[in-house]
């Protein structure tokens, strides 16, 4: 029987996940971590103020028409939006390829940079001793109120943003499998041998 031409196998694929990308991974949550500390000053800085009054013996809101308490969720919430987009482009260009591990990381870090951020500006902001504020301030002075953040699931804007963001852009821009070659074949010989087989001699 003549030998069928042989053509070479596809090289082997590359381990799904390598010590270099969680390495990687967790330099991402580190970093996206950290940067929690922005938004913290970021959300102390713009977050409009709230304030408080006192007649002596009860502490009231100054202006009840005041839209500021909802305004300082707003704030934390479209900060965290563009840290999210941010920091999801800013993974992506250093590392085009993606990978589980990086999104994890990018994942872990923003949650941890939610609440760094979250924790930061309330301590940052005004004190929580509303009854020393009052007295500090006196009767009929207004004095801003703590910094609250209402909304508590603001919390998961930065993470959703980033894996969102970042997955979107690994899909479109991210780099494509090879293709096979178009004489490959999974037996590793073409055409297959019963293709083109002799026949059986005649008994």
């Amino acid at each position: 029987m003549t030998p069928q031409p042989t053509v070479p196998r596809l090289p082997e694929p590359e381990a799904a996940v390598t010590p270099a990308d969680i390495r990687d991974g967790a330099a991402v949550a580190l970093v996206v971590g950290v940067s929690g500390a922005l938004l913290g000053l970021l959300w102390t800085w713009l977050a409009p103020r709230v304030q408080y009054v006192s007649n002596g013996e009860a502490v009231f809101l100054r202006n009840t028409e005041s839209e500021a308490r909802i305004g300082a969720d707003g704030t934390f919430f479209l900060l965290a939006l563009g840290l999210g987009v941010l920091s999801a482009l800013g993974v992506f260009l250093w590392r085009r390829r993606g990978g589980v591990p990086l999104v994890i990381g990018l994942a872990f870090g923003a949650c941890f940079a939610s609440l760094v951020g979250w924790r930061l500006g309330l301590w940052l902001g005004p004190g929580t001793d509303v009854p020393a504020a009052a007295a500090k301030a006196g009767e009929g002075v207004a004095f801003d109120a703590p910094l609250q953040l209402l909304a508590q699931g603001a919390l998961l804007v930065w993470p959703m943003a980033a894996v969102a963001v970042h997955l979107a852009l690994t899909a479109v821009w991210g780099p494509r499998d090879p293709e096979p070659p178009a004489d490959w074949h999974p037996e590793g010989t073409y055409p297959p041998a019963h293709v083109h087989a002799k026949p059986a001699p005649p008994s």
